[in-house]
């Protein structure tokens, strides 16, 4: 079904040319969204797959050590759609201040994506509701580096951005002109937060992806804070107590579609394609970190199982083998800080976990060498290594 444009062009004179900008209408879309059967039942299907998801974290020993991870692998993952190479492996060797295999930087951004997220965490859980204020704390992290210092970090764009061309006059899509930025965020913010009317968590959530692309309300980052975006709706609205999902892996393996799919929203008012396409990303997503998770609390139990026959070496060798799984990639040194234990009782333990084929060495170094829970990373980044 196409409908009328949902927005309209405004003409913008600059000095050097004139170009029309797309400001777009309020949300929810009008005319009404077209609920086929199909896509209902799409959406029907996503949201079971988030309640397995949300159920099965709620109930995990190892929940919080898991969300440490799967938040790593959406900010990865996002970051790879704008062009940055980091893998998990790289981002997790920079954190324990290692050289990974790609230009330090690229592995920098991806931390503070990594930063970003957990600052919008922070914010609603200290009571702040999805915002502006928000979203702008959350950039402000995003762009804290020397290279984001043109890019105004935490500020609302006060100067026109476009994608795609050299300039405005022959970019593929203009956002609004700044003067409209204002009235815009303003009535995006209200949808987020329910008024006038409430919208269904799922659907809210698909929608504002769309309108916060469409606003583009920052020079640079809002890729990557509007895939944020997402989990953070889910999480504020009650969908999901933790954000364990990734949905970037779904949006990167299909890229081209996703971008094709936004742009035919702005020039034909084509929600339907769109919504569809997300619900079937969330129903994918959902159900690969479920089995993930799964796959993880399997491998960490047969592991443990293994340990005890470890004696008196139990008690230490548990606490290690634990603390990896937070840090899957660690010096002993780490290991030391995160469990309290001597370095002497860290070394004999990763000892017996290498003895037990638990626990690798990376580095052939007699000093600062780096162990990996090689299995655990395995599980962890197998889907991000199918991935074109």
């Amino acid at each position: 079904m196409h409908r009328r444009p949902p927005g309209t062009y405004v003409e913008v004179a600059t000095t050097d040319e004139r170009f029309k900008a797309f400001v777009p209408a309020p949300l929810p879309p009008e005319p009404a969204i077209a609920w086929s059967p199909t896509l209902r039942r799409c959406f029907d299907d996503a949201l079971m797959a988030l309640g397995r998801l949300d159920a099965l974290s709620a109930h995990l020993p190892n929940a919080a050590l898991l969300l440490y991870s799967f938040i790593r692998k959406e900010a990865v993952l996002s970051s790879q759609i704008e062009g940055t190479q980091s893998s998990l492996a790289d981002l997790l060797l920079y954190e324990i201040d290692e050289q990974p295999g790609v230009p330090v930087e690229d592995a920098r951004e991806v931390s503070r994506c990594v930063a970003a997220l957990e600052q919008g965490l922070k914010s609603l859980r200290g009571g702040l509701p999805l915002s502006m204020r928000l979203l702008c704390g959350m950039h402000k992290v995003l762009m804290s580096h020397p290279g984001g210092r043109g890019k105004t970090p935490g500020e609302v764009r006060r100067s026109q951005v476009w994608i795609g061309g050299t300039r405005p006059g022959n970019a593929a899509f203009v956002p609004p002109p700044v003067n409209a930025l204002a009235d815009c965020l303003k009535l995006f913010e209200q949808f987020l937060n329910d008024v006038p009317e409430p919208t269904p968590p799922l659907i809210k959530a698909a929608l504002a992806h769309v309108q916060f692309e469409t606003i583009h309300p920052f020079l640079d980052g809002n890729g990557r804070l509007g895939r944020l975006l997402i989990v953070l709706q889910l999480v504020a609205d009650g969908v999901l107590r933790a954000p364990m999902l990734y949905p970037s892996l779904y949006f990167k393996t299909h890229r081209a579609l996703y971008y094709d799919l936004l742009n035919a929203v702005r020039l034909h008012g084509d929600w339907e394609r769109w919504l569809d396409f997300f619900a079937e990303g969330v129903q994918v997503s959902a159900s690969q970190a479920t089995g993930t998770a799964n796959a993880l609390l399997a491998l960490v139990n047969t592991d443990r199982d293994r340990i005890a026959s470890l004696g008196r070496a139990v008690p230490s060798a548990i606490a290690v083998h634990q603390a990896m799984q937070k840090q899957p990639l660690a010096t002993s040194a780490a290991l030391v800080k995160a469990t309290r234990l001597t370095p002497a009782t860290v070394n004999k333990s990763l000892a017996h976990l290498e003895r037990l084929g638990i626990v690798a060495e990376l580095t052939n170094r007699q000093r600062d060498r780096v162990f990996s829970y090689r299995r655990y990373v395995d599980e962890l980044t197998a889907e991000l290594e199918s991935t074109p």
